[in-house]
């Protein structure tokens, strides 16, 4: 059985509307990788719009200092250190967490690595990068899964991504038909996927295996995150938990040198919209993308 991409008739314009507040301060966020750049101004986005907010940092003193840096704007937001490619780190954060606030409303999934300059395209890194990349959001996703609140406003999971690791990037017809075949798309095979990428990288033979051809490791981090993401958004589906995941786009990182045409602040008032999104409006299994003049759109 052969299955299509989906059709330019799939794409979906998100409201854009102002929201009116329905959350209070007792909503519980947490934000991954946020001592700097878009996860940063994630924090201090929700954390102005008057939610409880957790930062998380590898690194406790970077972690700390932004912590700092917000308590100066006096927006007051909570610090945990995580790693998220580190299973007993997470187990510890975990742990800490649920004693300290017992219930999770809405995850941003927004830690990431890559090593390449914006021009490069070395696989050196690949192992860690997809560790980071993908294993880290998907073990914390599943370490907390049980701390989401039951409530009528539904739990949410933003995973950020990106673009480079959408279907149109692989040129491998194995794995697409595979990826395409949501029915039967399971964790398993997605883990077979990235194993698989993992070995030719290994073996010397990852640019003749129809690999995204941009930022190679990167793109197969995210192509996998898209796929759980979809996996997980079909079986929580009408159970009362969301997932989607955002693309910020070209934005002015450190991993991107500094250059982009958005700022992470113009990213965060986006990805905090999604994340805010009343119920009656909520959609799950999403993949957005801010375009130009910041419109938002998704595929499904």
């Amino acid at each position: 059985m052969s299955h299509k991409e989906p059709a330019g008739d799939n794409i979906v314009v998100a409201p854009c509307h102002p929201i009116s507040r329905w959350w209070s301060k007792e909503m519980v966020a947490i934000v991954t990788g946020a001592n700097k750049g878009i996860g940063f101004a994630l924090v201090k986005q929700l954390a102005k719009l008057g939610l409880t907010v957790v930062l998380t940092a590898r690194n406790t003193i970077r972690g700390v200092e932004a912590l700092e840096s917000l308590k100066s704007e006096g927006l007051h937001v909570h610090f945990f250190s995580l790693d998220v490619s580190d299973p007993n780190s997470i187990q510890a954060f975990v742990s800490r967490f649920q004693e300290a606030f017992g219930v999770v409303d809405i995850l941003i999934n927004n830690a990431a690595v890559s090593f390449n300059n914006i021009y490069e395209n070395s696989v050196k890194e690949a192992a860690t990068v997809i560790r980071t990349n993908f294993y880290g959001p998907k073990m914390l996703t599943e370490a907390l899964l049980p701390l989401f609140r039951h409530s009528s406003a539904a739990g949410r999971i933003l995973n950020i991504s990106s673009r480079l690791g959408l279907l149109d990037k692989l040129k491998n017809p194995k794995i697409k038909e595979m990826l395409l075949d949501e029915e039967n798309l399971c964790e398993e095979k997605i883990v077979w996927m990235v194993n698989l990428f993992l070995e030719n990288v290994k073996n010397g033979t990852w640019e003749s295996q129809g690999w995204p051809q941009i930022w190679t490791d990167y793109a197969v981090s995210k192509l996998a995150l898209n796929a759980y993401s979809k996996v997980l958004a079909k079986r929580y589906k009408g159970h009362g938990l969301s997932v989607n995941c955002l693309c910020p786009g070209f934005t002015q990182t450190s991993m991107t040198g500094g250059k982009g045409a958005q700022t992470p602040d113009e990213e965060a008032v986006v990805g905090a919209r999604l994340a805010l999104l009343p119920e009656e409006e909520l959609p799950t299994g999403k993949f957005y993308v801010i375009g130009s003049n910041h419109v938002i759109y998704s595929k499904l």
